[in-house]
């Protein structure tokens, strides 16, 4: 099984495929230097395998990597940041 993530710009967000299948995806809208990510969807038939998480590791890398801040109004997100104190910087 290969997993990707990418950011859909077209679509404002981060997009998760497993073997080419669209598994999941955050939103996430650039405003300046600042990315709100409102919502975060798992596949129903990809629920129950870490994707999420590695989904917004990888969503938070790029942020970080682009030098830009992060609003989380999505509860995944928030939770994740508050779980993994190393994304904490990331927060406006």
């Amino acid at each position: 099984m290969t997993n990707t993530i990418d950011f859909n710009a077209g679509d404002n967000r981060y997009e998760i495929h497993v073997d080419g299948t669209l598994a999941g995806f955050t939103q996430a809208f650039v405003d300046g230097d600042v990315v709100t990510f409102p919502h975060t969807v798992v596949l129903d038939e990809f629920e129950g395998q870490g994707l999420a998480s590695q989904l917004v590791a990888a969503a938070l890398d790029d942020v970080r990597a682009k030098g830009l801040k992060v609003i989380a109004t999505c509860p995944y997100v928030s939770r994740f940041i508050k779980k993994h104190a190393e994304y904490a910087d990331l927060l406006a």
